[in-house]
């Protein structure tokens, strides 16, 4: 007997062209170059509804106070969050799982931030997977370069530095033991001792290669399920090694595989958990031909549902022999 139909959610494209929090130019070209990929055509050939909002765009950068020391472009990333924050709220207000195209990382202050107002207010803890090469888990105090990207975990956790950045908007921040930094193999002295001593789990390239990208993000999704929890995925490009994804301001040696990270979009998705999506610091003026845009499509292709060979529960499947 087949299985009947099931609805698939809608898919919400929003693209957000910031560079100013990132200290290489050439991420604003990042929405651009994942349409030119075909993200819009993978997801609908996945049978999903896919409405794209277009980009976002502030014309007047406002200044409401004196900026904190050390905080780069500080009025312009706030400008960019606080439109983005309220436009993240009300996309998840729709039903639909927003992607956000960026940009530089500095944008998930204003997409998690929205998306989490919106969880909170039903109930549901949302938890935070950060792929990516480094922390962000920096505050104005602890900063070497002031590049607000490197800022954006530690003020989605609650740290202090940058408390006016959402001016009247909630603040719905997450607690330290909802995120989790995934790859991280780059941190700043500071930031690793702010990192531990709040307790936020890291799964560092050293444990990967280790136990395994299996393994480690199926606890993440235990964890998650566990507090009844729903999931915001952050991924930032230089998650993956500088061989299969050029096109990054800020590669570091030694990450994940091309296998690798579709593995981890395979158990996502097998988890049904994943609800918003952030693809960030992808730039475009440093790829080649296009490459990096194309693995990222694919990406998220394994995260919505694109499977080798079909099958419901592949893990199972294979350990019962079938």
């Amino acid at each position: 007997m087949s299985e009947p139909d099931v609805k698939k959610p809608d898919i919400a494209l929003l693209g957000i062209p910031i560079e100013i929090g990132a200290s290489q130019a050439g991420t604003l070209m990042g929405p651009a170059a994942l349409r030119t990929a075909g993200i819009a055509r993978v997801l609908d050939q996945l049978g999903f509804a896919v409405e794209d909002h277009g980009d976002l765009s502030i014309s007047k950068v406002i200044s409401d106070g004196p900026p904190p020391a050390n905080a780069r472009f500080y009025d312009e990333v706030k400008t960019w969050i606080r439109l983005l924050s309220e436009r993240a709220y009300h996309l998840a207000r729709s039903g639909a799982v927003p992607i956000f195209m960026g940009g530089d990382h500095s944008l998930s202050m204003g997409s998690v931030n929205g998306v989490a107002r919106y969880w909170k207010e039903q109930g549901r803890p949302l938890f935070v997977l950060w792929l990516d090469a480094h922390a962000d888990y920096n505050t104005p105090d602890t900063t070497i370069t002031g590049n607000m990207h490197g800022m954006s975990s530690a003020f989605l956790c609650g740290e202090g530095g940058l408390d006016d950045l959402l001016g009247d908007q909630p603040r719905a921040s997450i607690t330290p033991d909802q995120l989790d930094l995934f790859g991280i193999r780059s941190i700043d002295p500071l930031e690793k001792k702010l990192v531990q001593d709040r307790r936020v789990a890291i799964a560092d390239m050293r444990a990967l290669d280790e136990f395994g990208v299996g393994v480690l993000i199926r606890r993440v999704i235990e964890r998650v399920k566990a507090k009844n929890g729903l999931l915001h995925l952050s991924f930032d490009v230089d998650f993956l090694d500088p061989a299969v994804a050029p096109g990054v301001g800020t590669t570091v040696p030694g990450g994940a595989t091309y296998r690798e990270a579709h593995l981890v979009m395979e158990l996502l998705h097998d988890s049904e958990l994943v609800r918003s999506v952030d693809i960030v610091e992808l730039n475009p003026f440093l790829d080649e031909r296009g490459r990096t845009a194309r693995v990222a499509v694919e990406l998220i292709g394994s995260l919505f549902g694109l499977q080798i060979t079909d099958r419901r529960t592949p893990t199972n499947a294979m350990l019962q022999g079938r």
